[in-house]
């Protein structure tokens, strides 16, 4: 994990006297490349188109459920630079894993209870040997301000259909209910490699975990670090977008010369590339924010998310587009890259919801 940051005693802010390291350490590359190969065995785009409409879209043995889990629980005991680099795999990737609902948030949520030796940290034992999975049964839509409890089925979680065990918030505190007990009804998402389901567990108490005021903040915890780290994912996708369609433009020929070589065509996809240097700066300081328990962590985050998933859209309209008819085929990829950045754009917060944040916390009010 990375050192603490230093803050800045005089300010009043609280907000850090020098940048974000956004540069990634030889750790975090060597993570890259081994998440790279075993994706590309495991959940390469044939696979993953393959599976989207089994019914069962996860493959088997991603791992790294365990790297933000402490060393003394069975975890790695990274942090969330090292996860973020695991989400902008799973981008380019387009997987279908929920580990952006498992290992981030939910676990940040049951990270945020605190040390011991109670049934959290049982769970998150578990969690880091792969024996369970849980997810934060909270609408996919919900952002990290937003104060959710559930009083009754709860529409539009991810990745629940995959849970072990569910992290159900009520008015009375945060209660685990095993999946199995539970009601989990899948429903038809615009994203296939990230299942939404309606869950309704009222059936059943589970174990509570926290109180009601201890529950929202370990929730807020949990869904900011979802946030921060989403946009590293929808980095990754971008990225696999911009090189795939400078790619397939310099092998498609028309009027005897690349299509690459249009002025027109270098014109967007160099404008998507300083899109793309933008969000690559804006993820990695989301990442090192949160990583280093920075002040201005949620100021952050609301930048990232606020331009991400904009780029992320951007970049699989452009891949779509700019490989002609083949980009309409559902055997090509693209409309995979394509419905997960549109989905994206919704979850944990809209870029309109993150806008309104970072207005709010740099003292910046709406015109009147």
């Amino acid at each position: 994990m990375s050192p603490e940051s230093p803050q800045s005693p005089g300010s009043p802010t609280g907000l850090r006297d020098h940048g974000p390291d956004l540069l990634y350490s030889d750790t975090e590359d060597a993570l890259r490349d081994a998440v790279r190969s075993l994706l590309a065995d495991r959940a390469g785009h044939r696979a993953v188109l393959d599976r989207i409409e089994t019914g069962d879209p996860y493959p088997a043995g991603i791992g790294a459920a365990g790297l933000l889990v402490p060393e003394e629980l069975g975890g790695q005991g990274a942090g969330h630079r090292e996860a973020a680099v695991v989400l902008e795999e799973l981008g380019r990737a387009v997987a279908p894993a929920p580990y952006l609902t498992s290992a981030v948030v939910a676990t940040e949520t049951l990270l945020a209870l605190g040390p011991g030796d109670g049934p959290a940290a049982g769970l998150l034992a578990a969690m880091a040997a792969g024996e369970r999975t849980a997810v934060l049964a909270v609408p996919l839509t919900t952002a990290p301000r937003t104060a959710f409890e559930a009083t009754g089925p709860v529409r539009a979680v991810a990745d629940a259909v995959a849970a072990d065990v569910l992290l159900v918030p009520r008015p009375d505190g945060l209660h685990a209910v095993p999946a199995a007990e539970a009601v989990i009804t899948p429903v038809t998402p615009l994203d296939l490699t990230r299942p939404l389901a309606v869950v309704d567990a009222g059936g059943t108490a589970g174990t509570r975990l926290a109180g009601a005021g201890e529950s929202r903040a370990a929730v807020r915890r949990g869904l900011l670090a979802g946030a921060g780290l989403l946009a590293s994912e929808q980095l990754g996708l971008a990225e696999w977008c911009l090189e795939e369609t400078v790619r397939h433009t310099r092998e498609r020929y028309q009027f005897n010369r690349p299509v690459g070589s249009f002025q027109a065509l270098k014109h967007r996809m160099a404008h998507l590339w300083l899109d793309l240097v933008g969000a690559r700066a804006a993820a990695r300081a989301a990442a090192d924010a949160l990583a280093t328990g920075a002040a201005d962590a949620e100021l952050t985050v609301a930048v990232a998310q606020a331009y991400c998933s904009g780029v992320a859209v951007r970049a699989a309209e452009e891949c779509v587009q700019l490989h002609g008819g083949i980009g309409m085929t559902w055997e090509h990829p693209a409309h995979l890259a394509l419905k997960r950045a549109k989905a994206d754009q919704a979850a944990l917060g809209t870029a309109g919801h993150h806008q309104d944040v970072v207005a709010d916390l740099a003292g910046l009010p709406a015109p009147a």
